[in-house]
């Protein structure tokens, strides 16, 4: 028994960990201080998906870590790649100790979902085995 929304639940918080990687690698960009005003837009945008990809995933999921307040007071922290370039090291350390948590918080949400989506594959395999008796 497959059940097509999980598998696309699953998918979407796969992608939506690409999104937070990028990121994390824009805030490497504005430490670095090389960036252009191409990647500043690809930033917003970034966080813009972000944002928008978050709702639809705590509607779909019960997720108390991380929270969606969590969540915005990181992207709110990092208005645009400028910014970021104008922080001293500890506000950017601050900033990637942040992301992290939220990081590994969304990680372990795709990895119980991916537990309930072997559980069903399992099932699955078992009503076979018990119908050919």
């Amino acid at each position: 028994m497959h059940n097509k929304k999980l598998d696309q639940l699953i998918v979407q918080l796969e992608n939506y960990l690409e999104c937070w990687k990028q990121f994390n690698s824009f805030v490497t960009l504005a430490r670095g201080k090389k960036f252009t005003a191409e990647d500043e837009n690809q930033f917003l945008e970034v966080k813009a998906i972000i944002v928008q990809e978050l709702e639809i995933i705590t509607a779909a999921v019960e997720c108390s870590s991380p929270s969606r307040e969590e969540v915005h007071g990181l992207i709110s922290s990092a208005p645009s790649l400028r910014y970021l370039s104008d922080s001293n090291e500890g506000n950017l350390r601050g900033l990637e100790n942040h992301w992290h948590k939220v990081y590994v918080g969304f990680q372990a949400i795709l990895g119980q979902c991916k537990v309930r989506q072997r559980a069903l594959e399992n099932q699955s395999v078992l009503s076979i085995f018990k119908k050919k008796k």
